[in-house]
């Protein structure tokens, strides 16, 4: 009976239902699609700071750099012999350590004990100056001056000084980075963010071996290939594999063992970076501040404080996908709800003859108040149902345009190294007065199954909502006051 009369009320008042769910549909879509472009934002974000830090790093440890001492020794230096027959090429590397204050390799296992830390590895990120090019000798040559003679119109000649001409030098500086990776662990690191596409990466057995992953970029730049050696202030590496970042954002350019870059870069038993993963996500601040408590004097920087160096187009759509438009649809949501809770209480008050005979008849008053609330459940199923394709058809298009956005990333001011890593690929890499770095990011618009769940919610919410409002409306009427009015 229940059944009946509702497929039968319902079909009666078709341009009412639909009105009602309708407006709770356009509620509806606009949650699913704001929940999807947030998701979306929220993957774009997660994919810049996965380019900064590496796949599975949660935060790192750094120290920041001291201030110099005004001593010329630490500024980049070259020599050159400038001899007689020196026209033959000359060549000269210089070798840095970049980013931060270099850290003791002791740390790495001193952080690694920490409550709440599943892993840590340690970097050690170099910069490679190199300078080659040759002298040119000039050549001395004698002149002579002319003189204007006097009244007899003679002129005398006296022989100038010599004059060297040609001759100079021309060199060309290359400068690129380096990463010292622990190979005994490399799901953390710089070299966790490439993919090896050609050759192989290092095994645990060359963990003091001549052998360099180069970069895909760089290996193009200088026709480098699997085989071939590569040398680096007079020691030659063999090159063993060619890595693909997975973001453009990476510029490590050569990757080496962890104790052939420590040697190279005269920092033995040190690192300038340590790469964590924390055993719970929820807890990343709390072992944050157990880090920092324990080992003084290290910056620990966490995914939370790199998000609040990307700037950009993308930062600024988050934040609006974020407030704005969450206010929004949380706006369209209720005034959609209230729509259809007065549609539903004016739809009881023109079907007064209808109620009051139905209890004239002997329907209780709780029967009545069911048959309003599952009508106005029905109506917001619809409505839901249309919702979900609406909320559906605008995420699939925002994901169809993908709209660029960029993403600036700037320092976090308070490492002294800024942000980078090895290379500018996490943490302590480039200061805070380099220039930022911007991403170009494709929007999607993924919609998950809890985002349909809570629409599904909704819809019924939206339902009971109004047939509440209707349902107690009716249960009100009295059948003789009823029977008296007139429709």
């Amino acid at each position: 009976m229940f059944g009946i009369y509702l497929k039968r009320e319902l079909s009666r008042r078709k341009k009412a239902a639909l009105v009602i769910a309708l407006g709770l549909a356009l509620g509806i879509a606009l949650v699913i699609t704001v929940n999807s472009v947030s998701a979306g934002m929220q993957q774009a974000q997660d994919k810049v700071l996965k380019s900064l830090y590496g796949l599975g790093t949660d935060m790192t440890v750094t120290k920041a750099r001291s201030a110099p001492s005004g001593s010329a020794s630490d500024r980049p230096k070259f020599d050159f012999d400038a001899k007689s027959d020196s026209s033959k090429k000359q060549s000269s590397d210089r070798v840095m350590t970049q980013g931060g204050q270099a850290l003791k390799s002791s740390l790495v296992a001193k952080v690694a004990a920490q409550k709440g830390v599943a892993n840590a590895v340690g970097a050690l990120s170099l910069n490679v100056t190199k300078v080659d090019g040759s002298f040119t000798q000039g050549k001395a040559k004698s002149g002579t001056t002319q003189q204007q003679g006097g009244p007899g119109g003679g002129q005398s000649g006296d022989s100038g000084a010599p004059q060297v001409q040609g001759g100079g030098a021309s060199f060309d500086v290359n400068s690129y980075s380096v990463a010292g990776v622990d190979v005994t662990d490399q799901d953390l690191g710089p070299l966790a963010t490439s993919k090896i596409t050609t050759g192989a990466t290092f095994t645990a057995a060359q963990a003091n071996a001549k052998v360099a992953v180069v970069s895909k970029s760089y290996a193009k730049e200088n026709k480098y290939k699997v085989g071939k050696t590569l040398k680096i202030s007079g020691t030659k590496y063999t090159i063993i594999g060619i890595a693909t970042p997975d973001s453009s954002d990476s510029t490590t350019d050569v990757y080496l063992p962890l104790k052939q870059a420590q040697t190279l870069g005269d920092a033995k038993n040190q690192v300038t970076t340590i790469y964590v993963k924390a055993t719970d996500s929820q807890q990343i601040d709390t072992v944050k501040a157990t880090i920092q408590k324990n080992i003084s004097g290290t910056t620990v920087t966490t995914s939370a404080d790199l998000a609040d160096t990307v700037s950009g187009s993308l930062s600024t759509a988050s934040n609006l996908a974020t407030s704005v438009g969450k206010w929004l649809s949380v706006a369209v949501l209720v005034a959609a709800f209230l729509v259809a809770a007065l549609l539903t209480s004016s739809a009881v008050s023109r079907r007064v003859r209808e109620f009051g005979t139905l209890k004239a008849l002997g329907w209780p008053s709780r029967k009545v108040t069911r048959q309003v609330v599952g009508e106005s459940v029905v109506n917001g199923l619809l409505g839901g149902a249309l919702g979900i394709a609406l909320g559906l058809g605008a995420a699939y298009a925002v994901t169809a345009i993908s709209p660029k956005l960029t993403a600036e990333l700037g320092s976090t001011g308070g490492m002294g190294g800024g942000m980078g890593g090895p290379g500018g690929g996490g943490p302590g890499g480039q200061t805070a007065s380099a220039a930022k770095n911007t991403l170009e990011i494709a929007l999607s618009a993924p919609v998950s199954a809890t985002t349909i769940a809570l629409a599904a919610g909704l819809a019924i919410a939206g339902g009971l909502v109004a047939g509440a409002m209707g349902g107690w409306r009716a249960s009100r009427m009295r059948p003789a006051d009823a029977l008296r009015s007139v429709s």
